[in-house]
């Protein structure tokens, strides 16, 4: 096992000395012989830090440990190991040393959710892990507006998970124990829940390389578009992609009826039937709008069939109807996002079509190509903030 002197100990923690020390004569720290102390007490000590800013004394927190009213022995759990701690290394000296912009390395803690450090400021051990791929970046001449944005796109990607997981956790683990009577405390020692966290880091992995394998052979056909065209033999947009908006009529009013409760609920429910159905199509629901879905769809035909059944699946589960708009056309892809007059040109037909219609442009017609549906042409309309007139027609499902 891995020890510490109370000096090491106060380093990795981020704290004086003589806080470990007061630590010590209050009893929250038990060190090993020696003098020694652990990884556990390490995290024991941040933990002490963060409760006393969220105005818990040290005190009150000591006579409640000495009463066995509560305990932190759960920070000696294994799943607490792999917490982050400082090193001895600060963000000046690892710029200094791997020829990293500082402004690159402290961006690195940023992105994981806290405030931003001074280039005087220790450097996580964890941290030192992502720097190594910056440097690589770097090394590589690799522009630091993109290693910026990707960094960004996981931060936050990966803290939506963190506290997705955490309200699961309090919902599936904690709050039942508690109901129970038991001491909620137990449950991150216990082999039940090593064992979960384990088999969710291996799930996160797992996804995260399915979703890796779609993403890099689009890229790689993407590549071949671009070989196959300047050989003459292929024009990348001769099947140009479509983009699709679909809104929940009423979102808003709804929500602030029946609260927050209602308002996850809702949005679980409308995840649930679009993804599943837009993926079945090809497709892929690109960014959440709090009261629709825009998506991306690589061939024109299966998008309008897929917003015929995204449509048809909300009201069936219960939901509010949707209205929806599709254009079809080249995209921009830049910071996480897509951009263009594809992609304004399919949400202003979104705002413009009524409950429970499925509207599209005349390019979206030309492109669809498929039995399956069909098309009501509404004619020429004017739609804010786009230049000229849109042709567009109702999509409907052609009948068997």
């Amino acid at each position: 096992m891995t020890t510490y002197s109370r000096t090491e100990t106060a380093e990795r923690a981020g704290v004086a000395v003589e806080k470990v020390s007061r630590l010590v004569e209050l009893g929250i720290l038990k060190p090993r012989v020696e003098d020694r102390f652990t990884k556990g007490d390490v995290y024991r000590t941040e933990l002490v830090q963060s409760l006393e800013r969220a105005g818990i004394s040290v005190e009150g927190l000591a006579a409640a440990i000495e009463r066995n009213a509560l305990s932190l022995d759960f920070a000696d759990a294994p799943v607490y190991e792999r917490f982050s701690q400082l090193s001895s290394v600060t963000f000046q000296q690892l710029a200094d040393r791997t020829s990293v912009p500082v402004n690159l390395l402290t961006l690195i803690r940023e992105v994981a959710g806290s405030a931003t450090p001074s280039p005087d400021d220790h450097v996580r051990e964890e941290e030192i892990v992502v720097a190594e791929f910056v440097e690589a970046q770097v090394k590589g001449g690799f522009r630091p507006i993109a290693i910026e944005r990707l960094l960004r796109a996981q931060g936050d990607s990966l803290r939506r998970m963190a506290e997705t997981e955490a309200d699961w956790w309090q919902s599936e683990m904690i709050e039942p124990a508690l109901a129970a009577g038991q001491n909620p405390q137990e449950i991150s020692t216990s082999d039940f829940s090593t064992r979960l966290t384990a088999l969710a880091d291996r799930s996160i992995s797992a996804i995260y390389h399915a979703q890796q394998a779609h993403a890099w052979t689009s890229n790689i056909i993407g590549g071949f578009e671009v070989v196959m065209a300047r050989a003459g033999l292929h024009s990348r947009l001769e099947r140009p992609p479509a983009v699709c908006f679909l809104d929940i009529t009423g979102y808003t009013r709804l929500t602030q009826e029946r609260g927050d409760a209602a308002a996850a609920e809702l949005a679980t429910d409308l995840a649930r039937v679009v993804e599943q159905t837009s993926v079945r199509h090809g497709g892929r629901a690109i960014k959440w709008l709090g009261d629709g879905v825009m998506f991306l769809f690589p061939e024109v035909g299966p998008g309008v069939v897929a917003a015929l059944e995204m449509a048809d699946g909300i009201i069936g589960a219960g939901l509010p109807p949707s209205h929806v708009g599709l254009h079809a056309g080249p995209v921009i892809f830049q910071s996480g996002d897509y951009y263009g007059a594809t992609v304004n040109v399919a949400s202003r037909i979104a705002e413009y079509a009524r409950p429970g219609e499925i509207l599209v442009s005349q390019a979206v017609v030309d492109a669809a190509a498929t039995p399956k549906v069909t098309f009501t042409e509404i004619g020429a309309v004017e739609l804010k903030g786009v230049t000229g007139a849109i042709q567009l027609h109702a999509a409907h499902r052609a009948s068997t």
